[in-house]
């Protein structure tokens, strides 16, 4: 291929174990892994805190002030930039199954088909699903979680003695998302495609054509596109108008002969990181399709899927992961 390249403003990182996921926490990158512990990368000397010893993470989330696990014993733990490891609760040993953050300090997690949240102060909820919970998020507005499950999504509010709304699709529903505005919700499903609904009036939204599972999603900064993995290219959906994709076509963004692994757009343009099952990680800007190689391995070097993209909340650098422990943190002119 002949992108431009920026593999020389990427400093490689061994992470030693497989990346679950990867965030900023202010200025300082975290990479958490699969044998329990979360790395920070530094200049000098790096830092492994154990916040699940002996255990393996499953699940993450960051608010970019901490790193919150899950992880298989049970236990949900918020790490922050200065390394220090709190637990916030312990399921005994139950599987952590979903997590998500709000940006007042809400954390929502489920264990099997109970899911639980605790508000910034300190008080706790819980509500059991229909079936099994696989996907969490917090609503853009007031204290509301949309739960996906079996045959749909729940809308929860936890403060209120009301049934939670449902939003019904046959099929198993995995993860969940928001768009940036609250109009409309989305679910990546078992089957290769996504369902939505536009909340106003309940219309239904097939996204269909996936060769393979989607299983990272992306909204850009003006909630105006949903990037996903899943195909040999990066489906971006539009959401700009009323209608949101209902009867317009995707664009796609770097188009390779390998599925898209994971997402992330830029925080503040429309630029988007794209990292492929085999290792490589490309930069593809909307406006015009321009797109610049961050990461390409050559033979001999690893090539295993790029399971962890974050951007910076400044856009200046963007750090990644892979399956094999192979990490890098480009540097942006």
């Amino acid at each position: 291929m002949g992108e431009p390249s920026l593999t020389e403003s990427t400093t490689l990182i061994d992470a030693g174990a497989e990346v679950v996921a990867a965030a900023f926490l202010g200025r300082t990158p975290a990479l958490a892994l699969a044998d329990g512990n979360v790395l920070f990368p530094g200049p000098g000397e790096e830092r492994r805190i154990a916040a699940h010893p002996g255990g393996a993470v499953l699940v993450t989330a960051s608010d970019g002030k901490r790193l919150v696990t899950g992880g298989d014993d049970g236990r949900l733990v918020a790490t922050d930039a200065g390394g220090r490891a709190q637990e916030i609760v312990d399921e005994n040993g139950k599987w952590i199954d979903a997590l998500t953050l709000a940006r007042d300090g809400a954390i929502g997690w489920s264990v099997g088909r109970t899911v639980r949240v605790r508000d910034n102060k300190g008080a706790v909820q819980s509500f059991d699903a229909p079936s099994s919970v696989r996907g969490l998020a917090f609503m853009r507005k007031g204290y509301r979680l949309a739960i996906a499950h079996y045959n749909g999504v729940s809308l929860w509010f936890p403060n209120a003695s009301a049934a939670p709304e449902k939003l019904e699709w046959k099929g198993s529903h995995i993860d969940v998302t928001v768009s940036p505005d609250g109009r409309f919700v989305l679910t990546t499903m078992q089957e290769n495609t996504l369902h939505g609904w536009r909340l106003a009036d309940g219309k239904h939204m097939r996204m269909s054509g996936y060769p393979g599972k989607t299983r990272s999603l992306s909204w850009s900064s003006d909630g105006h596109w949903l990037a996903t993995s899943g195909a040999q290219a990066c489906i971006v959906w539009p959401f700009a108008t009323r209608e949101g994709p209902m009867g317009r076509s995707p664009r796609e963004c770097g188009v390779r002969n390998a599925k898209v692994s994971r997402v992330a757009f830029h925080p503040q343009i429309a630029i988007l990181a794209i990292g492929y099952e085999d290792g490589w990680v490309l930069l593809a800007r909307l406006t015009d399709d321009a797109e610049v190689l961050v990461r390409g391995p050559r033979a001999g070097e690893d090539t295993s899927a790029i399971t962890a993209l974050a951007w910076e909340a400044k856009g200046k650098r963007l750090l990644f992961g892979t399956a094999s422990g192979a990490a890098g943190l480009l540097h942006l002119p």
